[in-house]
């Protein structure tokens, strides 16, 4: 034993070495990242905690902030009716916005995920849209949906639509948020694509066997192509919650959350309370309030995952 411990004992030594070598290595390598992290997305973040409970404009010195405790929250809660106008309207644009683009997102991919001629054509003009600039994006919808001279007006009064009828869009608050929903339906490329990816996933002998059962296509994709996909079904609809409570581009650039704050969603809202007003501390709270929504909607939805998500590895 004790010639094995004085043979091992420089193995273990060397092997020690080389293990904090390689870890020194691994932390340099990451540093940029990690600092970049602490720096801009954990020090923000614990900041905005503090800034919730205090007054302050921005501007003023930090050693000068006044603490109000949960003054702000209070105003917000019970004070503030935009904030529940800002809340109402997102959870509305939320409520048709991502079962639409989910809808949306996976009928395309099963388009796509045909052997067609010009596959590769077609996946890349329908992804397209969900890379071009959000103002970009907004400034095309703006020429669309003008009630005048907007092409979607003119294609209804070429089809008979009396023009006292005709939507006013963006101008109307009747209309307004309706184009918002209409408009979220362009930018589903992202969401097609994962869902593309999990098409391609799903094992072809489930599909042989489902055939030698006589199963029709409906048959086959209700009991095939959608068991196998909720995995992905359940991430994309994550993700298209937390970017919905997030809309703002399109607001800021072509509304500004009129007509009659119609189209005021809540990270809008946030922003004019922070950059336009100069209120830090309770545009901070709304930051919190919304994070909280966020993680309550996402953990409800982990949640009942357990009872519509199949994953092949479980029983």
């Amino acid at each position: 034993m004790a010639l094995n411990n004085a043979i091992g004992g420089p193995a273990r030594k060397r092997r020690s070495a080389q293990w904090w070598r390689d870890a020194r290595d691994g932390y340099l390598f990451a540093l940029p990242w990690l600092l970049g992290f602490f720096i801009f997305t954990l020090g923000p973040t614990l900041v905005s905690i503090l800034m919730s409970f205090t007054q302050w404009d921005g501007i003023t010195p930090l050693s000068r902030l006044e603490w109000v405790g949960g003054e702000n929250y209070r105003q917000l809660l019970t004070e503030d009716p935009r904030f529940g106008k800002a809340l109402a309207n997102t959870a509305w644009y939320v409520f048709w916005a991502v079962p639409f683009g989910t809808l949306n997102a996976l009928c395309l991919a099963l388009l796509l995920n045909q052997e067609v001629k010009g596959q590769a054509v077609f996946r890349t003009l329908f992804y397209l849209p969900s890379v071009v600039s959000g103002v970009a994006t907004s400034m095309m919808w703006l020429w669309l949906f003008n009630p005048s001279f907007g092409p979607i007006n003119f294609g209804l009064r070429k089809l008979g639509v009396p023009e006292a009828q005709l939507p006013g869009w963006l101008t109307d608050p009747h209309w307004a948020m309706s184009a918002f929903i209409f408009m979220s339906l362009w930018g589903v490329g992202n969401s097609m694509l994962i869902y593309l990816a999990g098409l391609q996933g799903v094992p072809q002998h489930l599909y042989e066997a489902a055939d030698l059962d006589g199963v029709n296509a409906w048959g086959r994709f209700r009991n095939v192509t959608l068991p196998m996909l909720t995995p992905t079904l359940l991430f994309n609809l994550i993700m298209g919650v937390i970017g919905s409570f997030q809309t703002f581009t399109q607001a800021f650039i072509m509304t500004g959350g009129g007509p009659k704050d119609a189209t005021l969603f809540f990270v809008l809202y946030l922003y004019q309370k922070a950059f336009q007003q100069f209120k830090m501390g309770y545009a901070s709270a709304m930051a919190w309030i919304l994070f909280v929504i966020i993680m309550v909607l996402t953990l409800v939805l982990l949640g009942s995952s357990k009872r519509w998500v199949y994953y092949e590895g479980e029983r």
